[in-house]
């Protein structure tokens, strides 16, 4: 697979899943370093996502930084080639998350929201102009509806990870449907975005 085959596969999806990988650490309450299967709506893994290594420093700041350390999340094809990557500036209150596609150049950037109830975050496109927004009510903690200019552009909805990964791990799997037949690749790119930021932010486990 070529990163032209990633661009057209995540064109042309529907649906495309987000499925968290376990390491043997979580079960024993060690934080690691997250990895990410990107599938097909057909169960066809086309992306791998993960945090790259930096040494001793980075999993000290896993462990006790938790998801407001600096960090980047790089995504590769089946050939191990870069497909895009994500790059979260280190941040105490509201989050950011800068958003790059295969050959580096920036596409746009997902940024967290103040709400008192809800979980809020906007895209905001290479040229700085709001793309779309996402609220989660506090009643609906798990459903994440994408708007623009308030119609319905996708929705991103975390699933259930079976009860031993619930209760031992923060393995999260999630799944994108793209409901506006618009959505070019740049968009399609700052939703899958926003779902991994979302599992980063909300339902990572946090600093010890």
């Amino acid at each position: 697979m070529s990163s032209l085959d990633f661009i057209d596969t995540l064109v042309q999806a529907k649906q495309i899943y987000v499925r968290q990988q376990v390491e043997i650490g979580e079960l024993f309450g060690y934080e690691t370093r997250n990895r990410y299967g990107i599938q097909t709506q057909a169960g066809r893994e086309f992306c791998y996502c993960k945090e790259p290594q930096r040494g001793w420093q980075d999993s000290l700041a896993r462990l006790y930084l938790g998801h407001w350390r600096t960090f980047d999340l790089v995504a590769t094809d089946n050939l191990s080639r870069p497909v895009f990557r994500i790059h979260h500036p280190w941040h105490w209150l509201l989050h950011r998350g800068q958003v790059f596609d295969q050959r580096d150049r920036y596409v746009g950037c997902i940024q967290q929201q103040f709400g008192w109830w809800n979980r809020k975050l906007v895209g905001f496109d290479a040229n700085g102009t709001r793309i779309f927004s996402l609220r989660s009510p506090l009643w609906q903690p798990w459903h994440f509806p994408l708007t623009q200019a308030g119609r319905p552009i996708a929705l991103i909805n975390k699933q259930w990870s079976g009860l031993a990964k619930e209760m031992f791990t923060d393995a999260d799997h999630f799944q994108i449907e793209f409901i506006a037949s618009s959505l070019n690749f740049d968009r399609k790119l700052l939703i899958l975005a926003s779902a991994l930021l979302i599992d980063l932010m909300y339902f990572e486990r946090k600093a010890r």
